[in-house]
């Protein structure tokens, strides 16, 4: 995985959960909402790279 495309996505992961668990604390579901979206972006960004890799061997 390239080092910029894994800092991207490791970027939205922490984003995202530190979005998340602000909406959880202040009861704000559209900002939990959109916490878990962004962190689930990161995470299938990064398993795509995963996969290329994986085929790159």
């Amino acid at each position: 995985m390239s080092g910029d495309k894994k800092a991207k996505a490791k970027k939205e992961q922490v984003k995202g959960a530190a979005k998340e668990a602000a909406g959880r604390t202040v009861g704000n579901e559209k900002l939990t909402a959109e916490g878990r979206a962004e962190r689930g972006k990161g995470d299938l960004r990064q398993a795509k790279e995963k996969v290329k890799d994986a085929f790159k061997k």
